[in-house]
């Protein structure tokens, strides 16, 4: 009796325990608080009910048999394979991993947008006042977001929040905003045939966060590539430049005789005819204080720059790019060279095997020059594939070893040097240095009499020589605080003097810009050049290709009558065949 009444007791204290786990888990649920108070009731009923099944098995010899064996094996597994299936979840929450597909990436950011991103200085809010929320503009904004938690978004019902959408000046729905600070900007305005850019978000951001400008001049007089649209201009190139957050303006040299003192940059895109005397040395003293200059020069043409390039060890070669193995990948003609090879500069860093092209390109011959730096950026394949053509008349291009150079060719170059240090005044939110020592530098200066400030372009650099430790002059008037101050980061800095030359301008033209990285190479080499160091040198992003297919009335009506008759009709047919076959 005393053992069939111990048996009724453990099988009692054994339904205790599923008890108990029921009441703490129903208290910590309906509490949302896991207290001292849930957590005894579910560690006693867990015990109780570990403690009935040990014994339970104790008793009956349970797990001796070939049935507890067999469910007990099922129960492993099936934990085991619980137990993959969340650590994999786990992981797919903490670190994510995505797979782009598409032809132009259409689902990824662009290396530029996500560098941009990376580096915000203070927190970013996209602004969308629609009602519908698009997919794609979603997932374009989720990206944004994945890079930086300093990007938000959010979509706004204008009607149903209306003081929001009066404090951005909302007028229609679909208006997309750029919020960082005190600043808001329009991106565009989104509908159901035009969504959300990645390149106009990218630029906006841009444009918010930089606060800097930097003024750019291009060249004009010499048949140089035109601003505005039209057959060979580089209208696309400036608007890409006005994106990035620079003001472009064209510059005439004989009409100003010197390059502007807020030039950060001078652009001198394919001229056609030779710059006068006077031109050639008003950039060679642009770049002697401190300037950058960007050289687009093509074949067959003498910009008379000789001089200027001979002072940095550039040499124009007058024969012409060729390269053979674009034609048979690509398409391109033998004279349009295709480079894949670029040099380990910040114009290129990111380039790593991408394409670009230069139809109608010179090769550079580079020779070291003390002082300057030069590190190549283009690079044709080696000969057979390439070579430097110099019968331009010919109608079949062969390598002629007496005349002709072997590949590879360099068809751009970058190049840097450094400046003398000189005293300068206190910073000003401008991207030139000044050429001339401030008066007000408490630093000790050369005994050189010190300039007025009404001719400051006139006068020399100071030499390095004679930086002697004597007191200034007597003769230097105190700055007056109505006096522009030149901008540069400290009161004793080096200046550097940069330059890029590339053998070719056709590819910075319209249509060919927004081809491969032909645009990366131009916006790049102007942002370097502008020693701006905040702002991202990569890849830009790209405009998806309109694969929408345009069909005429007849087009369509053959489409609607082939999906709904005849190929049902073909099926059909062919189902009765075989069913008449097998009768």
């Amino acid at each position: 009796m005393k053992i069939v009444a111990k048996k009724k007791l453990w099988k009692y204290l054994f339904w205790l325990g599923p008890f108990l786990i029921t009441v703490g888990l129903t208290v910590g649920l309906v509490s949302e608080q896991w207290g001292s108070i849930p957590l005894i009731f579910l560690i006693t009923g867990i015990v109780i009910s570990g403690l009935g099944i040990i014994w339970q098995s104790y008793q009956s010899n349970w797990w001796n048999r070939r049935s507890t064996q067999a469910g007990t094996n099922a129960l492993v597994a099936t934990l085991a394979v619980l137990a993959i299936l969340g650590l994999i979840n786990f992981l797919g929450t903490r670190y994510h991993l995505r797979a782009d597909l598409t032809e132009a990436q259409l689902f990824t950011l662009a290396p530029q947008s996500r560098e941009l991103v990376r580096v915000l200085p203070q927190p970013v809010k996209v602004w969308v006042f629609d009602i519908n929320q698009n997919p794609q503009d979603r997932e374009l904004l989720e990206n944004y977001q994945r890079q930086s938690s300093k990007f938000k978004y959010e979509y706004i019902d204008p009607q149903a929040r209306p003081g929001l959408a009066e404090k951005f000046g909302v007028k229609d729905y679909g208006e997309v905003y750029l919020e960082s600070g005190d600043k808001r900007q329009l991106v565009q305005t989104i509908n159901e045939n035009e969504r959300l850019s990645e390149i106009r978000l990218t630029g906006r951001l841009q444009q918010l966060t930089n606060s800097t400008t930097a003024k750019v001049y291009l060249l004009q007089g010499h048949g140089e590539r035109q601003l505005s649209a039209g057959k060979g201009a580089i209208s696309q190139a400036v608007q890409g430049l006005g994106n990035k957050n620079f003001t472009t303006s064209p510059l005439n040299l004989g009409e100003t005789s010197k390059v502007p003192q807020d030039a950060a940059v001078v652009i001198v895109a394919g001229p056609k005819r030779g710059l006068f005397e006077g031109e050639v040395k008003a950039l060679q003293e642009y770049l002697n204080r401190g300037g950058n200059l960007l050289l687009m020069i093509d074949p067959n043409t003498d910009p008379k720059l000789n001089s200027l390039l001979q002072e940095w060890g550039v040499r124009l070669d007058n024969r012409l790019a060729v390269d053979v193995s674009g034609e048979s990948v690509v398409g391109l003609g033998p004279a349009a060279p295709l480079v894949t090879e670029y040099g380990q500069h910040p114009i290129t860093k990111d380039f790593g095997n991408g394409n670009s092209f230069y139809p109608i390109a010179r090769p550079l011959e580079i020779t070291s020059v003390p002082g300057v730096q030069a590190i190549p950026l283009l690079r044709t394949k080696p000969y057979p594939n390439s070579w430097a053509e110099s019968d331009l008349q010919s109608e079949k291009l062969e390598f002629n070893a007496d005349k002709d150079l072997k590949g590879p060719l360099t068809l751009g170059v970058a190049l840097t040097r450094k400046q003398a240090a000189k005293p300068v005044s206190t910073p000003q939110a401008s991207p030139i240095p000044s050429p001339l020592p401030s008066p007000t530098t408490q630093s000790k200066t050369s005994p050189t009499p010190s300039p007025s400030p009404k001719t400051p372009q006139a006068l020399p650099l100071p030499s390095p020589t004679t930086q002697s430790k004597v007191s200034p002059t007597p003769s230097a008037p105190p700055a007056s605080p109505a006096s522009p101050a030149p901008s540069t980061p400290s009161s004793q800095t080096a200046t550097e003097s940069r330059l890029v030359v590339l053998g070719n301008s056709d590819f910075a033209t319209d249509g060919l810009f927004q081809q491969q990285l032909n645009g990366d190479v131009f916006l790049n080499s102007v942002t370097w050049l502008s020693q701006q160091d905040q702002q991202p040198l990569s890849i830009r992003p790209k405009e998806p290709k309109n694969r929408r297919i345009t069909l005429t009335n007849t087009q369509a009506n053959l489409l609607i009558l082939s999906s709904l008759l005849v190929l049902p009709l073909i099926g059909f047919a062919i189902a009765v065949i075989i069913w008449w076959k097998r009768r």
